[in-house]
């Protein structure tokens, strides 16, 4: 078995605008420990969805998982550097919500859960992409894609966790610990993914491809941060999480055919054949333990678990969207190809 090495503190990042910029020139210096540093950085007219805007965002959520290579860990709590974050969040928050929409009082989690379950008999996207004619070097180029996410995988969901109870609480801790490995170090899966990616002829290392992903790419994983780490956005942060296992096992199948007329390396393939396997026994356990105990406990909840499943929804279709017009164009996807 190929065991990529683990990077623990990756390096900051190129900007990509001025409010990134701002953020990554400020963290190379010493957080300030006994006053309040405001940092005053002008958002007008930014693109929410902006790379800039997206990477600012990314970089503050960081500072919660890895932190970066001689940054000073003060950075974390710094009251100045969570009050511009607090301000991104508010842009990207709103552009969300703008787009998923209204959510009627018809609209339920369990009524939403269910038509996740439907395959579409003409299914489109990625995934189909790649099991019918896409060519290896585009199913690398998505590996690259969704390497900021496996890489942590299960991280940002976590967040969750001691803002629920009882069999929701009880439920949700069963299946991140199947994320994690049940137990051994080998099956984690961002180990999994890591091995994927060496297999691959990848880099595989944490966040080693932050420069060559679209903005895309970024608002998919800045979205569950935002979600996860803040307690008032839990039951967005549990909708989410439901999205993700629910869809995971048919996409996940999909992508192990594609491998699998590709003859890629059979470590490849691994990787989604456990999240086929594993992920549609956590479909069920989602919807009836972890969703509705929370919603039963707390009805209040339902609408933002509709919320966290559309949001989740959205960002991934801006995501597929930016892949598909590249790959049908004949473009790469990515900042910086790989065969550059």
């Amino acid at each position: 078995m190929t065991l990529a090495p683990t990077v623990v503190e990756p390096r900051l990042p190129e900007a990509r605008g001025p409010v990134s910029m701002a953020v990554l020139e400020l963290l190379t210096e010493r957080a300030p420990r006994n006053h309040l540093h405001r940092i005053d950085v002008s958002l007008h007219d930014s693109d929410p969805y902006g790379v800039d805007i997206q990477l600012a965002l990314y970089v503050c959520y960081e500072l919660h998982y890895r932190g970066f290579t001689g940054v000073d860990p003060g950075w974390e709590w710094n009251p100045g550097l969570l009050h511009l974050r607090a301000q991104l969040e508010e842009m990207f928050l709103t552009a969300v919500q703008r787009d998923v929409g209204d959510i009627g009082p018809e609209d339920t989690a369990d009524a939403e859960m269910a038509k996740l379950t439907v395959e579409p008999a003409g299914g489109t996207g990625p995934s189909y992409f790649l099991r019918s004619k896409g060519t290896w070097e585009q199913m690398q180029e998505y590996f690259v894609h969704r390497s900021l996410y496996h890489l942590k995988e299960g991280d940002p969901h976590a967040w969750a966790i001691p803002r629920l109870t009882g069999l929701a609480k009880a439920a949700f801790v069963a299946i991140e610990f199947d994320e994690f490995g049940g137990g051994r170090s080998d099956h984690v899966h961002q180990q999994l993914f890591a091995d994927l990616m060496v297999a691959a002829g990848l880099d595989a290392s944490y966040l080693g491809y932050i420069d060559a992903v679209p903005t895309e790419s970024l608002a998919v994983v800045n979205l569950m941060s935002l979600f996860g780490l803040h307690r008032a956005y839990r039951g967005a942060a549990i909708g989410h999480f439901a999205s993700t296992e629910i869809t995971s096992s048919p996409g996940s199948r999909r992508l192990v055919d594609a491998m699998e007329r590709m003859g890629a390396p059979d470590t490849c393939a691994r990787f989604y054949r456990e999240h086929v396997e594993a992920d549609a026994v956590h479909e069920q356990v989602v919807r009836t333990d972890v969703v509705g105990d929370l919603v039963s406990r707390e009805p209040a909840l339902d609408r933002d678990v509709v919320f966290g499943i559309r949001a989740h929804l959205m960002v991934e279709d801006r995501l597929a969207d930016h892949l598909m017009r590249c790959w049908t164009s004949g473009r790469s996807s990515l900042r910086r190809p790989l065969s550059s």
